[in-house]
């Protein structure tokens, strides 16, 4: 039987990999994602131009295929003549490193609050529910335009801010998931045996829910890259001479009248790189959620 089931084991293993593969929403996400990372990580060594020099004398270029574009600014312009490729380039590794730092930060206090919730009960779960309602009445973009307005400006600040805010929706899937797998047969049986509650938790209870935290974590990068673009439009972000896409959308409004691609292309970025993030989610949910299969 035991030489049987590792026989079996890879062959499952391929089976689930061909099954993962036959979404085709989810292949273009992550070949998306994965493209958009390589350019972020790229950026310093193919953006033609300095992403934050003015250059009046080339402002409101348009792009290439368009009549008075040049291939030298293949995107077009802003309106201080810079480089608008070179700028989508360089605003998607702040994108990426708010989203994904803010995601892990979030992450970890609600996955720890979701586990003490759901594990203890009683009046700790009492309580954690009740902060966790009274984030969840508060408007998060007032929320973090406070804390902003409070703590001051940068990267590090704006991961903090979104880290810290992002939170509830981590603790509400763990609690609930924690409360159904907390009285399944092998964690009962873990408690009777006098295994501690570090050990339960770790080994028994956390693996068996990971799935449902890696989905909701991947979607919510996407969630928090429009929140940083939100801040960053409203100018409570990412402030210049560093680039953003929201500082970008907020340069372009004014000229969405006669230079649309201003501020059309980075909210196009925004647009691909959320929706190639919600592709993966979707296909990552698929796969690892066994209701599903």
């Amino acid at each position: 039987m035991p030489a049987h089931s590792s026989h079996e084991e890879p062959q499952q293993r391929r089976g689930n990999w061909r099954n993962l593969f036959q979404s085709k929403t989810g292949v273009v996400g992550l070949v998306l994602l994965l493209i958009i990372i390589l350019l972020s990580l790229a950026a310093p060594y193919i953006a033609p131009h300095d992403a934050s020099k003015a250059n009046i004398a080339q402002k409101l270029l348009p792009p290439a295929w368009i009549e008075g574009g040049t291939w030298e600014y293949v995107l077009g312009t802003d309106g201080l003549g810079r480089d608008i490729w070179s700028r989508i380039l360089y605003g998607s590794q702040v994108s990426l490193i708010v989203g994904f730092s803010a995601v892990i930060i979030s992450g970890l206090i609600g996955i720890v609050l979701g586990l003490l919730a759901g594990y203890y009960g009683s009046w700790i779960d009492a309580i954690i529910m009740r902060v966790t309602d009274a984030f969840v009445a508060i408007p998060t973009i007032l929320f973090m335009m406070l804390f902003m307005f409070v703590l001051g400006e940068g990267v590090g600040t704006l991961i903090f801010v979104i880290g810290i805010t992002g939170w509830v929706s981590y603790t509400r899937l763990v609690r609930s998931e924690v409360l159904s797998v907390r009285e399944r047969d092998y964690v009962r049986a873990a408690r009777v045996s006098g295994a501690k509650t570090r050990r339960i938790i770790g080994i028994h209870i956390l693996p068996n829910i990971s799935s449902s935290i890696i989905v909701i974590a991947t979607i919510n990068v996407g969630r928090v890259i429009i929140s940083e673009a939100a801040l960053s439009f409203l100018g409570l972000g990412i402030q210049p001479p560093a680039v953003s896409w929201g500082g970008m959308l907020s340069d372009g409004r004014q000229y969405l009248a006669t230079s649309w691609w201003v501020a059309t292309l980075p909210g196009l970025a925004i647009t691909i790189t959320v929706l190639a993030i919600i592709f993966v989610g979707d296909w990552l949910r698929d796969w690892l959620d066994p209701k599903l299969k």
